[in-house]
């Protein structure tokens, strides 16, 4: 099989993906064509099916595996497919195994970090919290270490939530050995805890797209309603620790535009908002030299979560 990071430009492709997306527009000259965005578990590309209606392209539907030939080309820095045939492949021709994007990390190691991670806080309170969160209800830590982190900009892959809170983690634990003004315990918790709410806003895999819930509320609120109904059941909680951990969680994405109802007041909130994105940003990184370097070598156009146009280092 040839994995879509293999893929190079003025090849012609004829293989099986998974189709993730499918959208049907008209050109300026008012002619209908198809937008697809096909997966495997090396990442997706965009496709185009320029001729819809063509005896070569048959019936297909939503999250369905497709063998398709076409062309790959370049548009806007970024490869893409022409897509000249297209059937629904069947049972047997392909392993979904092949199609789901997974974490290089053993999920069992990540595991044990995040439960190192738990067992260091020692307010009783918020190491209350985290064991009945992530210990005792089994039904959500299934979901959280299979989940991704996001759509399609960072740890987009099965495990990636589970990959960014722990690196989170690590680096919130490591602030709080650097500067004496951070409380470890709320920091590392907020660390844990920050994303939670993705679990809810995002579909599992396959589909790994925004559900109702996802769209309007997003994945912040979801996190900090859950964090709510946890504590509800911890007697005698205390109200400002509520309200600091609740406040980090709420301000994590640092800015208003960003999606954070309210931004950092505290030492702890600055510092979980730098950890989480440099996190994001160092992994979109990854991904980007990873997937694109070799079809690029040199500069690999302009990126708008960067505002730059990126440049993998040079061999020293």
């Amino acid at each position: 099989m040839k994995f879509i990071n293999e893929l190079r430009e003025g090849e012609r492709v004829g293989e099986i993906y998974l189709c993730k997306q499918k959208q049907s527009a008209v050109t300026k000259n008012g002619k209908p064509y198809e937008n697809l965005i096909l997966q495997d578990k090396t990442g997706t590309i965009d496709a185009k099916i320029w001729d819809p209606n063509s005896q070569g392209i048959d019936d297909f539907g939503l999250l369905d595996y497709v063998a398709i030939v076409g062309d790959v080309n370049s548009f806007a820095g970024a490869l893409q497919i022409s897509v000249k045939r297209l059937r629904r492949a069947k049972e047997g021709e392909y392993q979904a195994e092949d199609y789901l994007p997974i974490s290089e990390n053993s999920v069992d190691e990540m595991t044990q970090k995040l439960l190192d991670y738990i067992h260091s806080v020692e307010n009783p309170y918020l190491s209350r919290l985290l064991i009945r969160l992530f210990v005792e209800d089994k039904g959500f830590y299934q979901a959280f270490k299979s989940h991704s982190a996001a759509k399609t900009v960072h740890h987009g892959f099965v495990g990636g939530l589970l990959e960014h809170t722990i690196s989170v983690a690590g680096l919130c634990d490591f602030y709080a050995r650097a500067y004496p003004v951070l409380n470890r315990d709320l920091l590392v918790t907020a660390a844990l805890c920050h994303d939670i709410g993705k679990t809810q806003e995002l579909a599992p895999f396959p589909l790994n797209d925004y559900t109702d819930d996802g769209q309007l509320l997003g994945h912040i609120v979801i996190g900090t309603e859950i964090i709510h109904d946890i504590i509800r059941e911890i007697p005698d909680f205390p109200k400002l620790l509520e309200s600091e951990l609740k406040h980090c969680i709420l301000s994590h994405h640092g800015e208003l535009e960003y999606g954070s109802p309210k931004k950092p007041a505290l030492a702890e909130a600055v510092a979980l908002n730098l950890a989480d994105n440099t996190d994001a940003r160092m992994e979109t990184l990854t991904e980007l030299f990873g997937s694109k370097a070799g079809a690029k070598k040199d500069w690999l156009g302009y990126n708008r979560l960067f505002e730059s146009n990126l440049r993998k280092t040079g061999a020293v």
